[in-house]
């Protein structure tokens, strides 16, 4: 299992997640600019079959086109939920638990709505989450925006996300801590959107 965390614009984060034995490979939100990833696959020589879109948003998908192009038999991966928002088909729909073969790699899906209402993260060998905008380094997505909900999102946080593993690492959405990544176990015992006791609690933070 290998996890290429890949900078795009001045925050966003997108991924490339492959299996070195079996040269398979799937893209995380390609962003404004899929160059990045693409490149990656291609001098790894890796076979491109999904695109996981974590949420609508077009921060996230707006280059989807580009990736289509390179690959036109690559498939979408998104949530049902989410799917009418999206400018592209989607091959693949997502419920809570749904599992996914990549190479040698385990992928686990996992709602988690909030930021948006059909938002995922995903386990990948139960060793990474992939948890796009719903939590990020010291942080969480913002539910302000439209279609978002606080109350979903403190229940994704606290039955979805804090009862995992503390070994897990965190690849989060945006660049928005103090590292790019980071313990399961460390943001449970930093993050103040995961140390949040109450819904009353969690939305009074700033």
């Amino acid at each position: 299992m290998a996890v290429k965390q890949i900078k795009v614009g001045p925050d966003n984060f997108s991924y490339v997640v492959y299996s070195p034995d079996k040269k398979d490979a799937l893209i995380v939100d390609p962003s404004y600019d899929s160059s990045k990833a693409l490149d990656f696959v291609k001098q790894n020589n890796l076979t491109l079959k999904f695109v996981v879109f974590t949420h609508y948003h077009f921060d996230h998908t707006k280059d989807i086109t580009r990736v289509k192009k390179m690959a036109p038999s690559v498939k979408i991966v998104a949530s049902e939920t989410d799917e009418k928002k999206l400018s592209e088909k989607v091959d693949v729909f997502i419920t809570d638990g749904q599992k996914l073969k990549l190479g040698e790699i385990d992928i686990q899906f996992i709602l988690t709505p909030g930021h948006t209402p059909g938002g995922i993260c995903f386990l990948v060998d139960k060793k990474a989450l992939i948890t796009g905008d719903t939590l990020f380094i010291g942080d969480c997505g913002r539910t302000d925006l439209p279609d978002g909900n606080i109350n979903q999102m403190y229940k994704s946080l606290q039955e979805k996300i804090k009862i995992l593993p503390d070994d897990i690492i965190v690849y989060p959405g945006h660049d928005y801590g103090e590292k790019p990544f980071d313990t399961l176990g460390n943001q449970k015992r930093t993050n103040k959107t995961l140390l949040a006791k109450n819904l009353e609690e969690f939305s009074r933070i700033p």
